[in-house]
């Protein structure tokens, strides 16, 4: 019996992904819950695990490529040898991986060649096994300069070998110049022992070629990359986001100065009382999550979002009646923002909690969409990294952002005498459209009030 593999949707804000790597090859054996891909969303990394067991016997949607969610994948069977030509996939696909099955109704490849009637989009698909992608990848060859002579035509581990075989022979300091300078080394000639190519026959080469370039292309040439990243998954979404935030907002800054005295006294004696029970300690960012939630409870004009509401663009402003704080969290992924949903409603120990193991889940890839959404206020900390003020991008589409710098000891006038006191940088960017300056500066006056005398989350 045959059995799909389904991308998951995994939350309801996840239209697509993209699948990093294939941890299992076609033909090895699968056991229900084992991971069998890791899965890219806009905003995480995941495990994905087999629903059920068997033989995975085709990847149809190879590593590195992005489809919506429910798409068929890869096939699984109950034996090793099961015959699919009676097979048609019933699930969603992705158009790039059934051109045959939409068309005219073809089942998928099982090494068995295809069918005189193959359309051209099928033709210019490449077929090959995953140890043989591999291969070509840790070697920089592109798949589509091999010809395949497994079944079917299909690309195996050996074509690749024989491709570098047959490559010309190189220094690895020549390999990486050309690979730099986009120079083809099919095209030199060796002056090296035994006719390899060495790393000056390489610079000739290139300076041969730039000799004959306009200066504009030699301008072009001297920006050598150290290294390509791809625009894509969470990197790809940030982008997108920030560049919409900066295009659609009429964003405006308001900075102030908190005496942090009291609130770095009130964070020590939480350390002390709190740490044997919670098994960590509170932090600033704790607090400050609860003081900006009660805040936005007192203000709820700053827990808004601006919306089209019909189709001939009719804007509308919806004051929230729930308070959904995210906080700004730096991960290996780029900038993701755990979210504490009703955060006015929760205790400072349970706040703490919850807020550690979403950024737990968040930094090692494994949280959910839904806990990285939905948010209707955003928290920045660059203190750790001795910034004092800046100017946070709003968080679309929420209304504003409160960017929080640095604790440090700075000389302060207090009732007519010279003392040190602790001191931090409040800045608020808020969309103007949505709220007004003076409004937004009551907001922010009574963050710092809570700031400087914490007691008042009492009253």
């Amino acid at each position: 019996m045959v059995k799909e593999i389904i991308l998951p949707k995994l939350g309801q804000t996840m239209e697509e992904g993209t699948i990093i790597e294939w941890l299992k090859e076609e033909g090895d054996r699968v056991d229900r819950g084992e991971v069998i891909f890791a899965l890219e969303s806009d905003k995480a990394t995941l495990d994905v695990e087999a629903a059920d067991k068997g033989f995975l016997r085709q990847i149809l949607v190879p590593a590195g490529k992005t489809v919506p969610v429910l798409t068929v994948v890869g096939l699984l069977t109950k034996t090793r040898d099961e015959d699919l030509s009676g097979y048609q996939i019933v699930g969603t696909t992705a158009a790039s991986t059934v051109e045959a099955s939409e068309t005219q109704g073809s089942r998928p490849d099982n090494g068995g060649g295809r069918s005189p009637g193959t359309t051209k989009q099928e033709r210019e698909r490449i077929f090959a096994s995953p140890r043989a992608r591999r291969r070509a990848q840790e070697e920089g060859v592109e798949i589509s300069e091999l010809s395949g002579t497994g079944p079917g035509g299909r690309i195996v581990e050996q074509d690749v070998l024989g491709y570098l075989a047959a490559r010309p022979q190189a220094t690895p300091v020549a390999q990486r110049l050309a690979a730099h300078e986009g120079v083809d080394l099919a095209g030199l000639d060796g002056n090296g022992p035994g006719g390899r190519i060495t790393k000056a026959d390489v610079e000739l080469a290139i300076k041969a070629r730039n000799s004959a370039l306009a200066p504009v292309r030699t301008t072009e040439r001297s920006r050598v990359a150290i290294a390509e990243v791809p625009m894509r998954g969470v990197r790809a979404r940030i982008a997108e986001r920030m560049h919409e935030s900066h295009q659609t907002t009429a964003p405006v800054t308001l900075t102030t100065e908190a005496d942090a005295t009291a609130f770095v006294e009130a964070r020590e004696r939480l350390k002390v009382k709190l740490a044997d029970e919670l098994g960590f300690n509170i932090g600033y960012n704790d607090m400050l999550i609860q003081l900006v939630s009660r805040a936005l409870r007192t203000f709820p004009y700053m827990n808004a979002v601006l919306e089209s509401e019909k189709p001939e663009g009719e804007s509308v402003i919806r004051h929230l009646s729930r308070v959904h704080v995210a906080l700004a969290v730096d991960t290996q992924q780029g900038l993701l923002v755990p979210v504490i949903q009703d955060a006015d409603q929760k205790a400072l120990k349970e706040l703490a909690r919850e807020l550690r193991e979403t950024i737990d889940r968040a930094r090692s890839g494994e949280a959910l969409p839904d806990e990285l959404s939905g948010s209707t206020f955003t928290i920045t900390n660059l203190g750790m990294y001795e910034i004092d003020a800046f100017t946070p991008i709003i968080n679309l589409p929420e209304a504003a952002i409160l960017g929080v710098g640095r604790i440090k000891e700075r000389p302060a006038v207090v009732d007519g005498e010279l003392c040190v006191r602790r001191s931090v940088w409040l800045s608020l960017t808020f969309d103007h459209r949505l709220v007004d300056g003076a409004p937004a500066a009551r907001f922010l006056q009574h963050v710092k009030d809570l700031v400087e005398e914490p007691y008042l989350l009492l009253a």
